[in-house]
């Protein structure tokens, strides 16, 4: 047996309510759970997008706790693609532009299939790519 997907895909953050708005407002996600200082979930497709503040999510859950999440968390910047057509990266430079959002880099794989990278507040590298460069 093997997984058929990925359900959640998690990022570290160094400032939630910055986060938040980020991928809310630039990135476009719906809030779907949201806990004051330990994290913010985002629905994305099929899947969600879990932002967390590491140090918040280093502390055990209490032993009466309802929900008992082990600890977990890292430092440091993550990464994270996002799928998109050609037609879409186009779209998502224009968008990025008027938010004032630096694209990093943008170029062709030499396998085939097109990426854009952008960094999120907190220094992850965020990518928007075509399935393709992974032969998809």
């Amino acid at each position: 047996m093997t997984p058929s997907a990925i359900l959640e895909s998690a990022l570290y953050v160094t400032d939630l309510a910055e986060a938040e708005a980020f991928y809310r407002d630039v990135i476009g996600l719906e809030t779907v759970g949201k806990v004051e200082g330990r994290h913010v979930f985002f629905r994305c497709g099929d899947g969600v997008l879990l932002l967390f503040n590491a140090e918040a999510t280093k502390i055990p859950p209490a032993p009466d706790a309802r929900v008992k999440v082990p600890p977990h968390g890292t430092v440091g910047e993550g990464h994270l693609c996002f799928t998109a057509t050609a037609a879409e990266i186009a779209e998502w430079r224009k968008r990025l532009a008027s938010k004032n959002v630096t694209i990093e880099s943008d170029f062709e794989w030499p396998q085939g299939g097109h990426s854009i990278y952008i960094r999120d507040p907190s220094g992850n590298s965020i990518e928007f790519a075509e399935p393709r460069i992974w032969g998809l």
